[in-house]
C-alpha cells in the first residue's frame, strides 16, 4: 500500500515543565553552572501580569503557557485579555482561544471566535470544516489509498450486485436467471444467488440461493442476523403470489424477513410492518446485536429521492417505527445501500454529496455510539479505489477475515454492474519526528517523549536518540497527544488525530529554554528576550508598553539581590550626534529612575548612561538609506550585569 506522509510542525510557547520544588534538584545536577543564576521566564511573565501590566506580547505568551499545558481555564483568561486589548491579533490565537473556551464548555463564545477565525482566512481547513465548506476533492484524495480491487470471476454480462457473506458463502443478486424480462432495463428479474469460496480463494459454481425466497419478480440485497437464523431481504410488492401496486399504479419494493427451519429451509416469510404499497423500502442491513435495522426508503419524511432510515428491533423480533437518520447523512438526492459493520460504522452510497461522480460510498464512523451519546455525525468519502466516476454501491466488509466487496458499473467491467473484491487494508500507523532547540534548531538527544491518548492517559514513553529522533507505533482513527520534555527546557506538545489509512505522521517538537543562564556581562535584553523600550518622538517618559519590559528586569533584580546592572541607552543615527547623545541620556535617566523608584531597587545597583548613535548595530549611519525597522534596531536599551 502506498503510504503518505503528513508533516506537522510544532511551534509552541511557554510551558512550565518543572515546579519550584524541582529547581534545586536541577541546579544541583547542573554543577557546571554553579556560578550562574536561572530565571524561569514563564514565572516572570505571570508576576508582571499579576501586577496589572498589559501588553499584547505578554498576554500571548501567558495564554500559550497555559494552553500548551491543557490548563484551559487560565488560557482562556489570558487569551481573553489579549482579545480585549487588540483586534489586530494573529488568527492562530483566535483558534487557540476558541479551543480553550470550548474546553470549559463556553460553546457560544467559542463558536463566535471560530467564525472570526474562518472569516480571517477562508482557506484554512479548520475554519472551513467549522463552516461546513470543505474542499471535497482534496479531502477525497487525502483518504484515497493504493490497493487492488478485483473483478470477481462470477460476474456476467448481466447485473450482479449487493454481495454479503453468509456462512462460507457469498450471497448476491443477479439478473442472470433468464425468464421474463423487466421492462426497465430489458433484463430478467433479479434473484438471490450463492457461491461458495474454495480453499484456494476461487469460487464454486453459482447456484440459486433459495427456491423458497426467489419468485418471478425481484429479490435482492440480503442481510443476516449474527446467528445465521434470520434473513432480511428486498422483494417487489409480491405477497401471497399477488403483485400489488400503489394508487399511482407503481409496484414498489418491500423488506421481508424469513427464518431458517429445522430442515435448513427458509420459512415464515413475512413483510415487515412499516412497508406500504405507496412507497418503497429496500436494501436492509442489520447490526451485529440484531437490535437495529437500517434500510433505504422514500417513505414520508424523506428529504430527497431516497433516504437512510433505522428501525429498532426488540428482543421478541418486533420492528419499531422507522426514523430518518437526518440531514447529516441524507440529502435531497439518493442515499441508498446502507451497511453497518460490527464496529457500528455505517456505510452507504449517495449522489447528493460532493464526490467523484455517480453514487459514491460514504461512511459514518461509530454511528451507533455517537447516536447513543447524541454526538454530531460526520460523513467521510471512502475515496479511491472504492469510489470512481461511475456508480459505486453495495459496500460490505468482514473485519475478521479482512475481506471486502462492493459493486460498481465503472469502466472495464463485465456487465451492467459487477461485484469487486478487495482486502480491507490493515491500518499501520506510526508517529515519528525530531526534538530540537527552538532557537538554534540543534537536535536534542536524551529528551523524554511521551505519548498520551485522548483521555490524557500515558501510553508510551521513549528517549530521543543521538540524532534527536523518536518513533511510536500507534493505532488508526484515534486522537493522541505527544509531548517532549528535557531539563532546562520548556515542554512542547501536539494533539493529532490519526487517519483511517496507513500513513507515517511526522511531528517535530521544538523546545524553548525555560531557565536562562546569566552571569557578569550578560545582557538581560537578550536573556529575557525583551521587546524594544519605546519612547515617543523627542520624549523620554516611560510608556505603558515599555513598563512591561522594565518590569521583567525589575523582577530579576528583586529575585537576585546580588545582581547589579548598567543601563545603556542608544538612538538611531537620525538627527545630530549631539542631540542624540542628549536624548539617549534623558531616556537613560528616565529608565534608571523607573527601576529605582517604581521597582524599589537600591540606586547603588543601577548605573548607566546614554550612548547616542555611537554604538550602532547595523550599517545605518548618517547618509545611509535604511528602513524604519533597521533604524528601530538601533533604538534600544541594554541591561548589562556588571556584578553578581
Amino acid at each position: 500500500m502506498k503510504k503518505q506522509k503528513i508533516y506537522l510542525t510544532l511551534l509552541f510557547g511557554f510551558i512550565i515543565s518543572f515546579g519550584y520544588s524541582q529547581q534545586a534538584q536541577i541546579r544541583k545536577a547542573e554543577k557546571s553552572y554553579d556560578n550562574f543564576a536561572y530565571v524561569k521566564t514563564s514565572e516572570i511573565l505571570l508576576e508582571v501580569a499579576n501586577k496589572g501590566y498589559k501588553s499584547v506580547d505578554l498576554f500571548q505568551k501567558l495564554g500559550n503557557s497555559f494552553y500548551f499545558r491543557n490548563k484551559m481555564e487560565e488560557a482562556a483568561k489570558w487569551y481573553g485579555e489579549l482579545m480585549a486589548m487588540t483586534e489586530d491579533v494573529d488568527r492562530e490565537y483566535m483558534f487557540r482561544y476558541a479551543q480553550s473556551l470550548k474546553a470549559i464548555k463556553n460553546y457560544e463564545e467559542s463558536d463566535k471566535w471560530m467564525r472570526k477565525f474562518y472569516e480571517a482566512n477562508k482557506a484554512d481547513l479548520r475554519g472551513r470544516a467549522f463552516a461546513s465548506n470543505v474542499d471535497y476533492l482534496s479531502d477525497i484524495e487525502a483518504v484515497s489509498e493504493d490497493f487492488p480491487v478485483n473483478n470477481l470471476s462470477i460476474n456476467t454480462e448481466f447485473s450482479d450486485f449487493g454481495s454479503v457473506q453468509y456462512k462460507n458463502m457469498l450471497v448476491f443478486a443477479s439478473t442472470r436467471g433468464g425468464g421474463r424480462e423487466y421492462q426497465w432495463n430489458e433484463q430478467p428479474f433479479l434473484d438471490l444467488y450463492k457461491v461458495e469460496k474454495q480453499s484456494d480463494g476461487s469460487f464454486s459454481e453459482v447456484e440459486v440461493f433459495s427456491d423458497e425466497l426467489n419468485t418471478k419478480f425481484h429479490e435482492s440485497t440480503a442481510t443476516f442476523t449474527s446467528d445465521d437464523q434470520t434473513i432480511y431481504f428486498t422483494r417487489n410488492n409480491f405477497v401471497d403470489r399477488k403483485l400489488k401496486k400503489g394508487e399511482d399504479g407503481t409496484t414498489r419494493l418491500k423488506i421481508l424477513r424469513a427464518t431458517l427451519n429445522d430442515e435448513g429451509e427458509w420459512d415464515n416469510v413475512e413483510v415487515l410492518n412499516f412497508n406500504s404499497d405507496e412507497y418503497s423500502a429496500a436494501h436492509p442491513t442489520i447490526n451485529v446485536d440484531g437490535t437495529k435495522l437500517y434500510f433505504a426508503s422514500d417513505m414520508p419524511g424523506t428529504l430527497g429521492s431516497s433516504d437512510i432510515f433505522v428501525a429498532e428491533i426488540d428482543k421478541n423480533g418486533n420492528v419499531g417505527n422507522p426514523k430518518n437518520l437526518g440531514p447529516m447523512i441524507n440529502t435531497e438526492a439518493h442515499e441508498s445501500f446502507p451497511y453497518i459493520n460490527e464496529e457500528g460504522d455505517l456505510f452507504f452510497s449517495s449522489n447528493g454529496k460532493a464526490g467523484l461522480g455517480g453514487l459514491d460510498v460514504y461512511v459514518v464512523r461509530s454511528l451507533e455510539s455517537k447516536m447513543e451519546k447524541n454526538q454530531p455525525l460526520g460523513t467521510e468519502n471512502l475515496g479511491k479505489p472504492i469510489n470512481s466516476s461511475k456508480d459505486d454501491f453495495g459496500y460490505y466488509e468482514n473485519l475478521g477475515t479482512r475481506e471486502g466487496f462492493f459493486t460498481s458499473n465503472r469502466d472495464g467491467g463485465k456487465g451492467d454492474d459487477d461485484i469487486y473484491s478487495f482486502e480491507v487494508p490493515q491500518c499501520e500507523q506510526t508517529v515519528e519526528g525530531t526534538v530540537k532547540d527552538k532557537k538554534t534548531l540543534e537536535l536534542i538527544s536524551g529528551a523524554n517523549v511521551i505519548l498520551y491518548n485522548r483521555q490524557g492517559e500515558e501510553l508510551q514513553t521513549t528517549t530521543t536518540t543521538e540524532d534527536g529522533t523518536y518513533k511510536f507505533e500507534i493505532e488508526c482513527d484515534e486522537e493522541y497527544l505527544v509531548r517532549g520534555e528535557k531539563e532546562l527546557y520548556i515542554s512542547d506538545e501536539k494533539r493529532f488525530v490519526t487517519p483511517r489509512s496507513s500513513q507515517e505522521l511526522v511531528v517535530d517538537l521544538l523546545l524553548d529554554k525555560d531557565e536562562v543562564a546569566i552571569a557578569e556581562a550578560t545582557n538581560l535584553r537578550d536573556a529575557l528576550n525583551l521587546n524594544p523600550i519605546y519612547f515617543d518622538f523627542d520624549k523620554s517618559n516611560i510608556r505603558p508598553d515599555a513598563e512591561v519590559e522594565l518590569q521583567k528586569v525589575i523582577a530579576v533584580l528583586q529575585q537576585y539581590p546580588q545582581i547589579s546592572i548598567d543601563v545603556r541607552s542608544h538612538t538611531d543615527s537620525r538627527a545630530s550626534k549631539e542631540y542624540n547623545m542628549s536624548l539617549s541620556q534623558r531616556r537613560n535617566d528616565a529608565t534608571k529612575k523607573y527601576i529605582i523608584e517604581v521597582g524599589g531597587i537600591d540606586a547603588s545597583r543601577v548605573t548607566g548612561k546614554g550612548y547616542g548613535e555611537s554604538q550602532l548595530i547595523n550599517e545605518c549611519s548618517d547618509g545611509v538609506e535604511c528602513t524604519e525597522e533597521q533604524h528601530q534596531d538601533n533604538r534600544r536599551s541594554d541591561f548589562i550585569i556588571v556584578e553578581m
